[in-house]
């Protein structure tokens, strides 16, 4: 049983995506965090995250692995868990930009797979519907309006240590939306049959009890 949950940056989705894990007993897949490991890898090699012919060249040289313990989850990258350093400014607008190269997609895609065949997961990211798990029985996509979006970001960012302007984030979260949704790579867009859910007057919880509601209809 796969659950996909896509949907920008700042509707709610890895909070989302690890209660109704939680609550359901299923493995959890962040996406994001695998594309935010690679972005991590250029900057540390010293690469320029738009220069797609050193990304690809980079690529066999990592190795990444995800696990989920006590619902939280740890990547490791070369052997080093880097989990700690996956959600800074920096890391995010690295990733938002090699997340665009098609090598890059087409590399992550298989290890993406293999998580999913390890039972039931919920999985996050924004082509988790469309182009990771298009088979999935159960798909939501998740949006919000861009100030709510804006201000949830902003906060997660300064309660994690990183001061700066709300203005600053509210440009990033529209920067990268653009990438998102224009990359010829598997673009942000919502499955066909996916179920949306507006997320911006609703907390994590009415968020999660309405999941539940359409994926016990599926059991």
């Amino acid at each position: 049983m796969i659950v996909a949950i896509d949907g920008p940056a700042g509707v709610g989705k890895s909070t989302v995506a690890k209660l109704l894990a939680s609550r359901l007993g299923f493995l959890y897949l962040d996406t994001g965090a695998l594309y935010r490991s690679v972005g991590l890898a250029v900057l540390h090699h010293g690469i320029q995250p738009h220069d797609e012919t050193a990304v690809g060249g980079l690529l066999p040289k990592l190795s990444l692995k995800i696990e989920v313990a006590n619902h939280t989850v740890h990547v490791s990258l070369n052997g080093k868990d880097v989990t700690g350093e996956l959600r800074t400014p920096a890391v995010s607008a690295a990733a938002s930009i090699v997340s665009a190269i098609p090598e890059v997609r087409a590399w992550l895609l298989p290890i993406q797979r293999q998580i999913g065949q390890k039972g039931s997961v919920v999985a996050e990211g924004r082509d988790v519907g469309t182009k990771v798990f298009p088979a999935a029985p159960v798909k939501f996509f998740l949006e919000a309006d861009p100030t709510v979006r804006a201000d949830r970001r902003h906060r997660e960012l300064v309660a994690a240590g990183h001061s700066r302007a709300i203005e600053q984030t509210s440009a990033e979260l529209a920067g990268r939306d653009n990438r998102d949704r224009s990359r010829s790579a598997a673009p942000l867009v919502a499955a066909d049959d996916a179920h949306h859910i507006d997320t911006s007057r609703l907390s994590a919880e009415e968020v999660v009890e309405r999941m539940l509601a359409v994926v016990t209809a599926k059991l």
